[in-house]
């Protein structure tokens, strides 16, 4: 069973209390040009670039964004030296679209081409920091040439797209004297198909984007706030909550010394903090969940001793892996 550990704060260091905005996911079937909302953001190959002889767009999708603009958008891309490589991007304010922000279109670099989970994800980022930058409220995401995609692999690209723009979007600034609250409120993916296997691999996106945004914040608390007894409530809240799957032991410094974990509790000696040790144990798995971690106690140049809190990424990422299995159940 999860224990209840009472905990408070240490010193003057207060996290705000940010309530994460929802960000909506879809997938549909519709014309890009056709859409209204703030970013189009179009994603394009190197070869998606290439032009006839007449200098028009070869690609349908660019040809028809740029027919709808009379040619401008060709103009400006040439003027932008913007070829379609790998971490290129630009966002142009042009008229002539549906877009109630008059035509705010972004090109998205994706070299030769993309193919891999990581490749997309970090173009969901560059979508993210495109709508941070115009404080957008609506994004839809189009590759120029997704023809050739598998179903698989269209299933992927979109999962990959909608996490990237998700964890991008993201800023934790709970410790900064002004809060930025992000704008962007829904994701729309086209041109990779919809239905309910999409709908669930987005659902998957979005709880494992979660669980890797509150992984991060914990990460980033300072010691005075992410004292061990703080650590114990976010591991039984998520005990708690996906009861179902999840269960967390909680072992006191007394229940420690019983069973001769010297070493552990060696490690925590020095602190005025009383420690626990945290066992959550995933009921469906069998395999095995382990984060270890040491201390540099060094001082000096590149010993990075202000970076210590991030000593328990570990952990985190343990803790954020477990909101993960609860909310989607993976190894089923």
């Amino acid at each position: 069973m999860a224990q209840t550990v009472a905990h408070a704060t240490l010193g003057l260091t207060q996290p705000a209390n940010i309530e994460h905005p929802k960000i909506t996911l879809a997938a549909k079937e519709i014309d890009p040009v056709e859409w209204k909302g703030d970013i189009l953001a179009v994603g394009v190959t190197e070869k998606d670039m290439t032009k006839d002889e007449n200098s028009k767009f070869q690609n349908s999708v660019l040809k028809k964004l740029d027919g709808l603009l009379g040619g401008l958008l060709a103009d400006v891309l040439s003027e932008e030296d913007f070829t379609g490589k790998a971490g290129q991007s630009t966002v142009l304010r042009l008229p002539g679209l549906c877009s109630k922000r008059i035509g705010l279109i972004g090109l998205i670099g994706l070299g030769h081409s993309a193919s891999s989970p990581a490749a997309f994800r970090g173009r969901g980022e560059a979508v993210a920091a495109a709508a941070k930058a115009a404080q957008a409220n609506s994004v839809a995401v189009v590759l120029a040439s997704a023809e050739g995609l598998s179903n698989e692999s269209k299933l992927s690209t979109a999962s990959s797209i909608a996490s990237g723009t998700v964890l991008g979007i993201h800023e934790d600034n709970r410790y900064m004297s002004e809060l930025k609250k992000p704008q962007l409120k829904s994701v729309d993916i086209f041109g990779l198909g919809t239905g309910p296997e999409l709908e669930k691999k987005l659902k998957y996106a979005e709880d494992v984007s979660s669980a890797i945004i509150f992984g991060r914040e914990l990460a980033n608390s300072p010691a005075n706030v992410l004292t061990p007894a703080a650590l114990v409530a976010e591991a039984s809240k998520i005990a708690s909550l996906y009861n179902d799957v999840l269960s967390a032991n909680i072992l006191t410094a007394d229940q420690c010394k019983e069973l001769k974990m010297g070493s552990y509790l060696g490690v925590a000696a020095a602190s005025a903090n009383p420690p626990y040790f945290i066992h959550l144990c995933y009921k469906p798995s069998s395999r095995p969940i382990k984060a270890n971690g040491g201390y540099n106690i060094k001082t000096g140049p590149g010993c990075l001793i202000e970076m210590m809190k991030t000593d328990m990424g570990g952990s985190a990422a343990v803790l954020g892996a477990a909101k993960a299995l609860g909310k989607s159940n993976l190894l089923e």
